[in-house]
This record gives C-alpha cells, sequence and structure tokens, in this order.
C-alpha cells in the first residue's frame, strides 16, 4: 500500500455536522476500499484565491491514508459527482529523499 494525501474544500455554507458527515464519508469510502486514513487535518473556512464554483470561500481539509490505485480512483469518482466538494486533488506522498 502506497501513502496517500488527499486535500478537498467543501461548499462553505454547510452546517458543521454536514462537514463531519462528508469527513466521515470520506473515511469510510477509504475503509471499505482496504485503505486505512492514517491523519485529518480541518484547517476550516478559508478564502479561495478566486472564485470557484461561484464561491470565494470553502471549508479546507487534509486527509493522509494508506491504499491502493484502485481506491484512489473510487476516490476521485465519488467525489468528483458529490456536489459539497468545491474542489479536490489526491497526491502520492513519496518518502524518498
Amino acid at each position: 500500500m502506497r501513502e496517500y494525501e488527499l486535500m478537498y474544500i467543501a461548499r462553505p455554507n454547510l452546517e458543521p455536522e454536514q462537514y463531519e458527515a462528508l469527513q466521515e464519508r470520506v473515511t469510510t469510502l477509504i475503509a471499505r476500499g482496504g485503505g486505512e486514513t492514517t491523519g485529518v487535518d480541518v484547517w476550516g473556512k478559508r478564502r479561495l484565491g478566486y472564485p470557484i464554483k461561484h464561491e470565494t470561500d470553502g471549508h479546507y481539509v487534509v486527509l493522509t491514508f494508506k491504499g491502493g490505485e484502485e481506491l484512489v480512483r473510487e476516490l476521485d469518482r465519488v467525489l468528483s459527482i458529490t456536489d459539497e466538494f468545491i474542489r479536490f486533488k489526491t497526491f502520492r506522498i513519496d518518502h524518498r529523499k
């Protein structure tokens, strides 16, 4: 299994319970896909560098996990069709120096 970092930006007008539900949904997808969540860093609401989907603010979350390429593809598929996410990006963490 490789280590990945997922950063996503959710719409700013959601309730706190909805942010927790989104985070739980992502961690559940990772667990169901055979992965393991290793860390969650919630940055909270921040101003975007430019408007995205008519939004000027967003709720930022950085999540690290271990998993395979199939899991990453499934996360990309689900997050891209979920309206609450404005943007997301998955990076593979390379520990070589």
